[in-house]
This record gives structure tokens, sequence and C-alpha cells, in this order.
């Protein structure tokens, strides 16, 4: 191909490459301009209470694991030998 054709060719894809990054979704960040945008998933009302389940979830298995060890570590160990 003549480099005559092929560097402006790919200045333009470069181009449409940079001016579509700017208008299409960003993924799960924050909501694109408008037609292109569409509300991000981890934004969702649903999305977010499943979020929250999850991190009390956890919370409370680390919790129970704390309690566990203090449970053990109590048993082991003599107080004031």
């Amino acid at each position: 191909m003549l480099d005559r054709l092929f560097f402006p060719a790919l200045g333009l894809a470069a181009a449409l490459v940079v001016g579509l990054a700017l208008v299409w979704p960003q993924g799960l960040g924050a909501r694109s301009p408008g037609p292109f945008g569409h509300d991000p998933v981890l934004q969702s009302p649903e999305m977010q209470a499943a979020m929250k389940r999850q991190t009390e979830a956890s919370q409370e298995r680390i919790n129970r694991a704390r309690e566990t060890m203090r449970e053990l570590q109590a048993r082991t160990v003599p107080n004031g030998s």
C-alpha cells in the first residue's frame, strides 16, 4: 500500500477511535453523554443492594472468625499463670 494512502487512513482511523471514546459508554464508571450513555451497572439500585448484602455478610464472617479465635486462645492460654 502506498504511504500516501496508508498514513492518512491511519490518522483518520485514530481520530475516529478518539471521537468514539469521547461518547461511548464508559463501562462501570460515570454515565456517558446522551444518546450513547446508559446507567452504569454498579449504580443500579439492585446492584447497590447486592453489594451491601455481600459487604454485611463478609463483615459477619470476619467477626465470627475473630470471636472463634478469641475463644480458642482463651481456652489454650491460662489466665495469670
